[in-house]
């Protein structure tokens, strides 16, 4: 990895620090609100409108953020984070963690919410050389997802030995939800010593801002964005038959595969896929980012829909950790084609609106999957599913998008 200056360094330690913070809660959450005399029906609502809410929220301060000032947006970011951490964890009110739900940021499933991801993808885009780009993405988003699992783990210690201490489940829940919010308090005091070259180089767009543009932050690169978002909500919805919870579900039907086990599967995916996204900067740097992102996408849906035709578990956990192996070169190289391909001054908002067009594809197939994996015949055809979509992506993608190249892939 290049070396980072000290702007860079900040916003890495600001993703592994709100990454731990994501881990760390999505083990506990749902069994704290429980806890604290929520009904299933109440929780299910709660997660729903902090899904929502996030989404909302990101959409509103990203769009914002390249004129407004993206230390500013980040900071408020980390002041919702807050609020929603300290509500969750001194009240147990209904109505009160719904306001929480929708106006704070929580990550109930210990993956990215709130606008962070997009601005400090565009402020670090502002400070590393375009060369460089792909790369530092790729170790940002490896640094989030060992630190994601490194949450994770360390708060099942620590609820553990709280609990061991006679401290009550519901207290050492608690404990990791001020946790969540002090983490907060930690990135505001980090986005405030970012320096003036994260924002947006020189003066950005010269044009009057139109009724459009200060909505949604975009001006020439109108086009290109929704291009983008349709075609990666496609991949999204493909996606989101294949979610590891439904993974893990299909494997304990199939073979029967307990919990532990599967959580040692997944672990090894999860570290192959992280491995993965290393090597997608080399090999952009000889193909470039559209040629990487598809060519590596369409086996990796190969090798997913080949996953229910082996006949016997260890050939099916083969295939799966070969699928992983491959399956986040396109992570990386996506999110660096969004940076490269549009105005400086429209890079949040960009990052913001692909990113929520995934988030809404995403949301929208589990339910189609669910009455697929409730019928033992069926319970094969999400695999089939996402990857013909996925693949359809791909060569949509790749029609779209091949002659418009990165700056750094002129010749």
């Amino acid at each position: 990895m290049a070396i980072l200056s000290k702007d860079g360094c900040i916003l890495f330690i600001t993703r592994m620090l709100r990454l731990f913070a994501y881990g760390s809660l999505s083990v506990i959450l749902l069994i704290y609100l429980a806890q604290i005399g929520l009904s299933d029906a109440q929780i299910g609502l709660l997660l729903t409108l902090t899904l929502l809410g996030d989404t909302i929220i990101s959409l509103w301060l990203t769009t914002r953020a390249d004129r407004a000032g993206r230390r500013r947006m980040l900071l408020a970011g980390a002041g919702l984070m807050v609020f929603g951490g300290t509500l969750f964890a001194v009240t147990s009110n209904f109505a009160v963690l719904l306001i929480a739900a929708i106006i704070g940021v929580i990550s109930p499933s210990g993956y990215e919410v709130g606008p962070f991801l997009s601005i400090e993808q565009s402020a670090l885009s502002s400070i590393i050389p375009d060369e460089k780009r792909t790369n530092i993405f790729a170790w940002y988003n490896l640094a989030g997802l060992f630190t994601t699992a490194l949450g994770a783990f360390a708060a099942g210690i620590l609820v553990q030995l709280l609990e061991n201490a006679h401290i009550t489940p519901v207290a050492s829940y608690r404990i990791i939800i001020v946790g969540y919010a002090v983490i907060g308090i930690l990135l505001a005091a980090l986005f405030c010593v970012l320096s003036p070259l994260v924002e947006v180089p020189g003066e950005g767009s010269r044009e009057v801002p139109s009724e459009f543009r200060k909505r949604f932050g975009l001006h020439r690169s109108q086009s290109i964005v929704f291009k983008l978002s349709a075609l990666f909500s496609l991949d999204a919805f493909a996606g989101g038959f294949i979610l590891q919870s439904i993974l893990a579900y299909w494997f304990y039907k199939r073979f029967g595969v307990q919990p532990a086990v599967l959580g040692g599967i997944f672990f090894g995916a999860n570290i192959l896929a992280g491995a993965s996204s290393l090597s997608a900067s080399w090999i952009a740097s000889k193909i470039g980012l559209v040629k990487t992102m598809v060519f590596t996408h369409i086996p990796s849906n190969v090798l997913l829909m080949l996953v229910p035709l082996m006949p016997n578990l260890p050939l099916a956990i083969t295939v799966l950790l070969l699928r992983f192996s491959i399956s986040q070169m396109d992570v990386p190289t996506r999110q660096s084609y969004v940076m490269a391909v549009v105005e400086p001054d429209e890079r949040s908002a960009a990052a913001g609106i692909t990113g929520v067009a995934r988030t809404v594809g995403a949301s929208l197939s589990p339910v189609f999957a669910g009455p697929l994996l409730a019928s033992a015949a069926l319970a094969s055809i999400p695999f089939f599913i996402s990857g013909s979509l996925k693949i359809v992506y791909d060569l949509l993608l790749y029609r779209s998008f091949r002659t418009i190249r990165a700056p750094e892939e002129s010749e």
